[in-house]
């Protein structure tokens, strides 16, 4: 664990302890020019750890404190997202794979924050599901069904399910209710997917929904 603080941090409001992992990915050149960014006052802008594609991790806020990585957004209901969770950014531009070593660092990484604050693995959620309409990370490149493998996500079962209104599934699942909501979804479980909502969509939140209850 590399400490690299980060000025960009304030107490969490109305005494709130972290129930969310927000995953991140830079979208830049480099790990150093993401460090630069997330470390400059004039940005305004931070997340509590940074993993670089060569599976190092760096610490720039401690996850006592509120770091201003989410933005304006929702999930289940809950607009201030960062008093509510953990940031955790990955050092990829957005259109290449995400290393084997940086997603075994981050499997590490998200089990101890998970058995620290004791948040079920439903609650790691994408950057984009909480901010589909303004965010995409950390997109269709990331291994999901890797994570949910080894018991720190979610990914929908093989059971067949009756086909439910997507609309009401999505919300239930977590997601705002824009329209964009529909391609974070489909960025996050079903990447290779075209064409409008039809009923393998309504089954993936049906038996994701199962999972999470």
């Amino acid at each position: 664990m590399i400490q690299t603080p980060s000025p960009n941090f304030g107490p969490r409001k109305a005494t709130a302890s972290p129930s969310l992992v927000v995953l991140h990915y830079t979208a830049m050149t480099s790990a150093q020019a993401a460090l630069d960014r997330l470390c400059d006052p004039a940005a305004e802008v931070s997340a509590h750890y940074l993993i670089e594609a060569g599976g190092a991790i760096h610490q720039l806020v401690p996850e006592t404190m509120r770091a201003w990585h989410a933005g304006q957004g929702s999930w289940r209901g809950t607009a201030d997202v960062n008093s509510q969770s953990i940031g955790i950014e990955l050092d990829n531009r957005g259109d290449h794979p995400f290393s084997n070593l940086q997603m075994t660092t981050l499997e590490c990484l998200l089990g101890d924050i998970l058995s620290r604050w004791s948040i079920p693995p439903g609650n790691v959620i994408a950057h984009a599901d909480m901010a589909p309409d303004r965010k995409l990370d950390p997109g269709p490149r990331f291994d999901w069904r890797r994570l949910a493998l080894s018991g720190l996500s979610v990914w929908p079962d093989d059971n067949p399910d009756t086909p439910q209104d997507w609309s009401t599934e999505a919300t239930r699942f977590g997601y705002p209710n824009v329209p964009e909501a529909f391609a974070a979804f489909r960025a996050r479980f079903r990447p290779w997917a075209t064409g409008p909502c039809d009923d393998e969509d309504r089954r993936i939140l049906a038996r994701l929904n199962r999972a999470t209850a």
